[in-house]
């Protein structure tokens, strides 16, 4: 593995002055950028069309890969599926972050690539034999420890993700990817943000923000995510489930679905059993999907949740709404953990996931299965070319 000079940037430990490595003033950082860290942005607009993302997007799509947490096992997953040349002749593809977290990992792989540090997403080639990383911000390499919790390793992959959707809010992208952070982490770093869909719904203005997981043909758009079970129950009502169909409706049909057929799972045991084992089916869920379906939207419910997925994976339905974080990501990761991976609905731009943590036992030991990242390029990839979501496993 080599590096290539990047001309006057100076890595990760930023550069000096008022402004970032990119010409940013720090005006322009968030508060922990411009706070914590030494380096900063790429310029807005930077190599790109005047009409944005959407009026230039090629054969080959520009696509920020974030590195997460670099505590973790991100960066190995990230230089690994950069390793594969079917997703290098799709797209161009770009990490974003530190160089050195970059460089470390494609030697635990034993990547044979150069290693070439860019300004600016337009600097971006994509070029053979290369891996090109977007350097975005500065810290300290050695005030963090593989496989731990820091402030350092925090700040760092929060700066990253805030960077990588300033860059899609711009234009300067097509569609980004991230690896995966930690929540203590960046709690740690003083962030009250408590996971990407969080920061990019702040910093889009987004009113209606939601997190489907996809593995194989079984897609579940969760209600809620981030909540305590308490708040979730609480959570749903019927104009929540009603927009939560009517955000998963849309969604589906500009990927080409048609007229998706969207099966609603129920909250309680057996769906209440008429009201036996609670009542947010008859109140809340059933009123939803009725007020969907009088809308024209193919929907169904709710469904006993132990019965929605196993229909939706014999093609039943198109996409289930599930009402809580572990009703639809204990189905995804019981179908299929390895291929599983995270999509946005609701945000200005094209954001997909990797579907697991940052799986401290294992960081920097080379043993990290990249699939999932593989997947989540894949689906960036096909949604930046307007191909829509696979409706199966293939990939392109």
């Amino acid at each position: 593995m080599r590096v290539r000079e990047p001309g006057r940037l100076r890595g990760v430990h930023g550069v000096a002055g008022s402004r970032a490595a990119g010409g940013v003033p720090a005006a322009h950082l968030g508060p922990l950028e411009r706070d914590r860290l030494r380096g900063g942005l790429a310029p807005r607009g930077a190599g790109r069309d005047a009409g944005g993302a959407g009026a230039s997007v090629s054969e080959r799509p520009l696509i920020a890969i974030t590195l997460g947490d670099p505590a973790g096992i991100g960066p190995e997953v990230a230089v690994k599926a950069l390793e594969r040349e079917e997703l290098r002749s799709e797209a161009r593809l770009f990490l974003l972050g530190s160089p050195t977290s970059a460089a470390a990992a494609m030697r635990l792989v034993g990547s044979t690539r150069e290693l070439r540090p860019v300004r600016s997403a337009g600097d971006v080639r994509g070029e053979a034999g290369t891996t090109e990383v977007l350097v975005v911000g500065g810290f300290r390499e050695d005030y963090f420890a593989m496989g731990e919790h820091s402030v350092v390793a925090g700040e760092a992959s929060h700066v990253w993700v805030e960077a990588a959707a300033r860059m899609a809010l711009a234009g300067e992208v097509d569609a980004i990817v991230t690896a995966p952070i930690n929540k203590e982490s960046w709690q740690l770093a003083g962030s009250s943000d408590t996971g990407h869909q969080e920061v990019f719904k702040r910093l889009s203005a987004s009113e209606h923000v939601a997190t489907m997981l996809i593995t194989g043909n079984l897609r579940c758009m969760h209600l809620s995510t981030h909540k305590t079970l308490a708040e979730a129950c609480a959570y749903v009502t019927r104009e929540n489930v009603l927009e939560a169909i009517r955000l998963t409706d849309r969604h589906f049909r500009e990927w080409g679905f048609g007229e998706p057929r969207i099966g609603v799972a129920a909250l309680n045991p057996h769906a209440g059993d008429g009201g036996l084992i609670g009542t947010e089916e008859l109140t809340e869920i059933g009123p939803a999907v009725e007020d969907a379906r009088g809308e024209g939207i193919a929907a169904t419910g709710p469904v006993p949740a132990d019965s929605v997925f196993p229909q939706a994976i014999a093609g039943q339905y198109d996409v289930v709404v599930v009402m809580y974080h572990d009703q639809g990501h204990i189905a995804i990761k019981v179908h299929g953990f390895e291929e599983s991976i995270s999509v946005n609905l609701g945000l200005p731009f094209i954001r997909t996931s990797v579907d697991h943590g940052t799986a401290f036992d294992i960081a920097g030991q080379g043993v990290a299965d990249e699939t999932s990242m593989v997947e989540a390029i894949t689906t960036a990839i096909r949604l930046a070319k307007r191909q829509g979501l696979s409706r199966t496993a293939e990939p392109f």
